[in-house]
């Protein structure tokens, strides 16, 4: 993947704390948003593979620095870029900005499986896209 993808999200209530800034724990849910749309972009969707190409992709690292809080109606763009591939796995660099101040920083693990849980290889059509 040559390019970096960029997906928008805004800031609600739900994902903060009483103190309008956000829970931790809920930049992991942007990140897999962003991960997520990153796939349906290809033309593909996690359902889909795992109908089709008897795939599931999963987490298997995280390493997250939060560097700034976000806070209750920020408008934040999360860029994810494939970062490298093997076989079985890809890893994804994803930063989180509001404008163009860096909120957060992780690079994500991710592990294609089929439905018992044993790696497989990345699925041609998928594969297609993050070489």
């Amino acid at each position: 993947m040559s390019k970096n993808f960029i997906f928008k999200l805004k800031v609600y209530y739900e994902d903060t704390d009483s103190g309008g800034v956000v829970y931790y724990a809920n930049y992991l849910k942007f990140l897999e948003r962003a991960r997520s749309e990153l796939i349906y972009s290809f033309g593909l969707s996690n359902k889909k593979l795992l109908k089709e190409y008897d795939t599931l992709i999963i987490v298997k690292s995280c390493n997250i620095q939060y560097k700034k809080p976000a806070k209750l109606e920020d408008e934040l763009e999360i860029d994810s870029k494939i970062k490298s591939f093997t076989k079985t796995s890809f890893t994804i660099d994803q930063t989180i900005k509001r404008k163009e101040e860096i909120i957060s920083l992780a690079e994500i693990v991710l592990v294609t499986v089929d439905k018992s849980g044993k790696p497989i290889k990345i699925p041609k059509i998928l594969a297609n896209f993050i070489e």
